[in-house]
């Protein structure tokens, strides 16, 4: 009897390590970017050829050459800032698996050269706009400098001002 309730307990505790196992498994795949292609949610890498460095997508960090070697960072480097993550083109590459894409880095930078289009991209998610329509409080302050209140607002005051000095 000792021994049924020591393998029981052993059985649990050998089920409960592997549905811990797999939990973790799952929350090391990391969710694409908004800017990235729609339908490819399992992809590892994309391959930017427009400036011809890489993004991993389970770490969320862009793979560039910089400064004689492979760097990993979580912005882009100073010089593409402007770049259009939405507008450029994105190779997903669905055929590599590991942590150094940039090994292929001659054959992507010849295959998918600088310009580079294939099938048209729809993103993740759509791109945020932002503008005077995004704040809050744009009512208040579109009233508050708007010429025609302004003027309504004086003459409220004139028609009720008796001193007889009209209009300042």
């Amino acid at each position: 009897m000792k021994t049924i309730k020591i393998a029981i307990a052993g059985l649990f505790l050998l089920v409960a390590n592997a549905t811990q196992a797999q939990v973790s498994i799952n929350v090391n795949i990391g969710t694409p970017p908004a800017w990235g292609p729609a339908g490819y949610t399992e992809t590892e890498f994309y391959y930017l050829p427009d400036i011809e460095a890489y993004y991993d997508v389970r770490a969320s960090q862009f793979i560039y050459f910089g400064g004689g070697r492979w760097v990993r960072a979580t912005y882009l480097p100073r010089q593409y800032r402007n770049y259009d993550l939405y507008g450029g083109y994105k190779v997903v590459l669905n055929d590599y698996h590991g942590r150094t894409p940039y090994t292929y880095f001659d054959r992507h930078r010849v295959t998918y050269y600088k310009g580079y289009h294939g099938a048209p991209q729809r993103p993740y998610r759509p791109r945020p706009v932002y503008g005077y329509n995004d704040r809050h409080d744009y009512h208040r302050d579109y009233k508050h400098y708007d010429k025609h209140d302004r003027d309504d607002h004086h003459d409220k005051h004139d028609k009720h001002d008796n001193h007889g000095h009209g209009r300042r």
